[in-house]
């Protein structure tokens, strides 16, 4: 990101400490320049680092995006494998961009399901930013939101069968450390979602954590969305009143 798309934003635009983004239209932007879906898969990859460095520069302290969801393992075996590996290419081109631009990365998801190649792969990229003090760029791989909340049931009624913990005691706040966005702290909750393509769903992504996020449904495919459309939506979200269930 250069300077002069850093001064897109005047100073007085609230930016989102959390920004999420279904990344749709992948196969849609491959589809029509006659290219196979998995081109398509990779210069999404590409935009990722593109759209994560900007959104650095521009003060987002978490981005979140989702880049393979629970039920994505239906699709088929080829565009599947493509998809697993495309971590391994990721982070063997772009670590060193994350180093020199400060940025801390996270996976949410049940990464324990992953192909081992590809687990390694991530869990190094998290080890080796650990140290970051910049942006945490949150990937959510092999995540689905109900499995996530099913997951953190599970783990309280362990708990309350063990009498570790009180029943009547669960409130938000513990079943909130129960999930997997629990390691973003106070960060967990998006404060802006992002889908690109146009389609206006958000498909099992943090069904608990978007209870009050603004939602922008952009129209762009991912491979095509740029700087530009980062800095529109964040205006659009600047623009809305936040009432959180009050007047």
């Amino acid at each position: 990101m250069t300077e002069n798309n850093t001064k897109q934003l005047d100073p007085e635009i609230s930016v989102p400490k959390h920004i999420a983004i279904i990344m749709d239209g992948n196969g849609r932007w491959a589809k029509a320049k006659g290219l196979p879906r998995i081109a398509g898969h990779k210069e999404g990859m590409n935009n990722v680092k593109t759209i994560a460095t900007a959104a650095s520069h521009l003060g987002v302290k978490v981005l979140s995006l989702y880049a393979f969801s629970t039920e994505n393992w239906s699709r088929p075996s080829k565009e599947v494998n493509f998809l697993m590996r495309l971590p391994v290419d990721f982070f063997g081109t772009f670590m060193p961009d994350l180093i020199k631009e400060n940025i801390q990365v996270k996976v949410t998801g049940f990464t324990d399901h992953l192909p081992d190649k590809t687990r390694k792969v991530v869990l190094k990229a998290v080890e080796d930013t650990k140290d970051n003090t910049g942006m945490i760029l949150n990937f959510a791989f092999n995540y689905g939101g109900r499995a996530e909340i099913v997951h953190a049931a599970k783990s309280l009624a362990i708990d309350a069968v063990n009498g570790s913990i009180d029943p009547d005691k669960i409130d938000d706040s513990m079943f909130a450390n129960h999930l997997l966005t629990e390691q973003l702290g106070d960060l967990a909750d998006p404060d802006l979602l992002i889908r690109t393509s146009g389609e206006e769903r958000i498909s099992n992504f943090m069904l608990w954590q978007l209870a009050y996020s603004e939602m922008v449904f952009d129209k762009t495919y991912w491979p095509n969305y740029t700087v530009d459309n980062l800095v529109e939506d964040i205006k659009e979200f600047d623009r809305r009143d936040r009432r959180y269930g009050s007047v």
